[in-house]
């Protein structure tokens, strides 16, 4: 990182040390993130933060997985396929490394007060739905499905029981949801490959008869591109 960039990036991030990291899934890592500048920050579940990557000015987005008011974040970062700078920075970023953060954004969030949760999507997804279903209370109305390429890329979940695991070979995530068919009257939280999200926004919409405003969507990747803000 050139010198004479940190003045400007002690204003726009915040940093803090890796203290833990650890896979969690087969194809996941979770990484535990300390810091003084990381103390009473204002985090919702399923919320991001934007991360500095391979040394220079990349930036690459991870869901949080859990948040300490006293200075830690807990990211799971997925190891994707390829060789970009943010695929090296997942697989290979260890404890001792500064990291330097944005602060936590996005409106992809848990709304508690629904009577019936929905959670649909794949790996890329899991790690925020992981938050929001930590938020939930015992005896929440909980259901959904989640697609992943294996059994062993399964990221373990709050209240995972109650929802529906598919793997990708197996059938798709779309057919998945109809034969789900959730009643309207709740909030669906769809997250993952841009085109599925589409795909089961219109299921619930369209077949279902949600109302689109209580369909929260957040594509996070596509075929072929880097990733998706």
């Amino acid at each position: 990182m050139p010198a004479l960039l940190s003045p400007v990036l002690d204003l726009l991030t915040l940093q803090g040390t890796v203290t833990e990291a650890e896979p969690v899934a087969d194809r996941m890592r979770r990484l535990r993130i300390e810091g003084e500048a990381l103390t009473g920050l204002t985090v919702r579940p399923g919320q991001q933060v934007r991360v500095l990557v391979g040394g220079g000015l990349t930036l690459r987005t991870y869901s949080i997985r859990s948040y300490d008011p006293a200075g830690a974040v807990e990211l799971c970062v997925l190891d994707h396929p390829g060789d970009g700078p943010g695929a090296r920075w997942a697989r290979g970023v260890g404890v001792g490394e500064r990291v330097r953060l944005r602060r936590p954004e996005g409106t992809f969030v848990l709304r508690p007060d629904a009577p019936h949760h929905v959670f649909v999507g794949d790996e890329t997804a899991s790690v925020a739905f992981a938050a929001m279903l930590d938020a939930l209370p015992e005896g929440a109305r909980i259901s959904g499905c989640v697609e992943t390429e294996t059994e062993g890329d399964r990221l373990p979940l709050p209240h995972g029981d109650q929802l529906n695991w598919i793997l990708r070979d197996g059938g798709s995530l779309v057919d998945a949801v109809r034969e789900l068919a959730p009643a309207p009257g709740g909030v669906a939280y769809v997250a993952g490959e841009a085109r599925a999200v589409q795909r089961v926004r219109q299921v619930l919409v369209r077949e279902a008869g949600w109302d689109r405003r209580a369909v929260l969507t957040k594509p996070f990747w596509a075929p072929g591109k880097k990733g998706l803000e």
